[in-house]
């Protein structure tokens, strides 16, 4: 199809510099559209997935139009490009309210009002520039430019997440789970808060879809306002549902998503060499359980918790927190599926924005590039132009 309007457009000797040119145009959709497959094909938990298949879509949606040649069409779409800024920051701001009149105010609950005045910002900076002396325009210029750039960049990446973090929730899970690990939340007390009791039932329902198979692995430690882990509160919750004991882990000593995952895996791996119930004191008592972090790289250096060996995980969160599950279990060799339970509408931006900070944080790399190549061409345009070589 492509060769045959390649001649058409060409006539009957092929112009090579058409055929480069639309090759050229192609590229940006036809390259990160392959990496995507082999990279998905490869390990679907890698943020690199998201990046290649939002990169694809975005300039494949550009070329669709372009090919259609199409007035109405080609307006709707640079309306919604225009739009979509200022409707995201209407929407954020609103969300600000709705969350802080349901959780307080605090950090987490303005995340959405702090995200709108970043885009705010983001939309505002070329014109800011003008509001500056001329003598110290050439410093603003060049701080307005690199934060565009990471800003562009963030936005980017934000978007690609969270188009990718839906089509990931979206795969199948067909595979019988012999482990699953649930991540702790907050507690009300000794008892599970409705966020996290969400988490508990969702992983109830997948065991009883399994026909009771495999062990539940209650992950979470003691905050500095809870009266007990969250491990033991989840713990109590399955066994008031029903649950055998015999059929809960428990880990309680983390504090962070890595550390869930980290000691949950040598919590298994005791569980799977020893073929009995082990709970995290037990665990520790023997010392075959990394409760500290210096613990843990001393059991990976040792190979104890290197990988999930021949059984399958799943790992059961709320929505919003999966892909950062899978990703941090995909990091650290566990076999494991990402399963998320329902969060409430009005909650979900807040939560993902926190989220997608957290994954950012874990793959900075880019925003260092951004700025060395940045730094580096403003320094040599300056140079030159001192030089008089431009």
């Amino acid at each position: 199809m492509l060769l045959d309007t390649l001649l058409k457009d060409a006539g009957t000797s092929l112009d090579w510099q058409y055929i480069i040119s639309y090759a050229i145009l192609l590229a940006p959709a036809v390259i990160p559209g392959v990496l995507f497959v082999y990279s998905f094909i490869k390990e679907p938990r890698q943020f690199r997935n998201a990046l290649f298949l939002f990169a694809t879509l975005a300039w494949s949606s550009i070329l669709l139009v372009l090919r259609l040649n199409n007035f109405i069409l080609g307006l709707i779409l640079v309306t919604l490009v225009l739009l979509t800024p200022f409707l995201t920051i209407g929407f954020l701001l609103i969300n600000t309210i709705v969350v802080v009149r349901n959780n307080g105010f605090s950090l987490t609950s303005m995340l959405p009002f702090l995200m709108a005045g970043f885009l705010v910002l983001l939309i505002a900076s070329p014109t800011i520039v003008n509001y500056f002396d001329p003598d110290a325009r050439h410093i603003v210029v060049f701080v307005l430019g690199l934060f565009t750039l990471e800003g562009l960049w963030f936005s980017f990446t934000f978007v690609a997440l969270l188009f990718y973090s839906w089509v990931y929730r979206l795969l199948p899970r067909r595979r019988q789970y012999d482990y699953i690990i649930i991540h702790g939340a907050g507690l009300d007390g000794p008892r599970p808060t409705p966020l996290l009791a969400g988490r508990i039932d969702k992983a109830l329902e997948l065991w009883n879809k399994q026909h009771q198979h495999g062990k539940f692995v209650v992950s979470g430690g003691q905050g500095a306002d809870e009266i007990v882990s969250e491990a033991q509160a989840m713990r109590d919750y399955l066994l008031e549902k029903g649950v055998s004991a015999d059929a809960i882990l428990m880990e309680d000593k983390s504090t962070t998503t890595w550390e869930n995952l980290r000691y949950s895996l040598a919590i298994i791996n005791a569980d799977r060499a020893t073929g009995v119930d082990v709970t995290s004191s037990a665990a520790v008592a023997s010392g075959a359980v990394a409760t500290t972090a210096s613990d843990a790289a001393a059991s990976d250096a040792s190979g104890t918790a290197a990988s999930s060996g021949d059984f399958t995980t799943a790992v059961v969160t709320s929505d919003f927190h999966v892909f950062r599950c899978a990703e941090y279990a995909h990091n650290l060799g566990i076999k494991a599926d990402g399963i998320g339970s329902h969060t409430k509408g009005w909650y979900w931006p807040t939560a993902f924005i926190r989220e997608f900070i957290a994954i950012t944080k874990a793959h900075l790399w880019p925003y260092l590039v951004i700025v060395g190549l940045y730094t580096l061409i403003n320094v040599l345009n300056y140079a030159f132009f001192y030089l008089g070589v431009v």
